[in-house]
């Protein structure tokens, strides 16, 4: 994914639509499944078609999902996408507002609990489901002394590594390829 096709956020309400849970989820379906219906979301989510419906008509409000009325095979058939397939934001976005910087918190730490949230889902998945995976899934960290722009420039590295691999050409080898989330964080830290 190029920086081209991630949306820059820096509209708080589209924020606060963006960071509730299950709207986050949908477009993770989305983003992760391609361009479904209501019907589709909602079995894939556990939902009530009805709630899927109104959260979809949040997320298409704030252009955040557009419908694809090319995969309809009748006029009642919605098919939904994603607009963009990455958004990014930053707290400095959203000014010296009160309000607009809690919204800005707020996602941010409910960014961070779906982060953790399907990492503790794979921590508790089956012991026959872990070793179909081998030692493949992993967890990395490293304390590193930088500074800001260095600190700016790993996160160029880590990101073109993972949007090399997002955007790879799937190979036709008849091989089952399943969705692996993958996340990193930089922050400044102490010990």
């Amino acid at each position: 994914m190029s920086d081209a096709e991630v949306r820059q956020v820096t509209d708080s309400k589209v924020l606060a639509a963006v960071s509730h849970p299950l709207r986050r989820r949908l477009m993770d379906v989305l983003k992760v499944d391609g361009p479904s219906t209501v019907s589709m979301l909602a079995e894939r989510t556990g939902q009530a078609v009805a709630n899927v419906s109104h959260h979809m008509k949040v997320l298409g409000g704030c252009d955040l999902v557009t419908e694809a009325p090319e995969l309809a095979r009748d006029r009642r058939e919605r098919w939904w996408r994603l607009v963009s397939p990455g958004l990014r934001w930053a707290a400095a976005d959203f000014g010296d507002d009160p309000a607009t910087q809690a919204v800005a918190s707020a996602a941010a730490s409910l960014n961070l609990d779906r982060h953790m949230s399907l990492a503790r889902a794979w921590l508790a998945a089956s012991e026959a489901e872990q070793q179909a995976w081998g030692e493949s899934a992993f967890a990395s960290d490293r304390w590193l002394r930088l500074t800001p722009a260095e600190l700016a420039q790993v996160e160029q590295e880590i990101t073109g590594v993972l949007n090399r691999w997002a955007s790879r050409e799937l190979p036709d080898d008849g091989q089952r390829r399943e969705p692996v989330f993958l996340f990193a964080h930089g922050v400044p830290a102490q010990p």
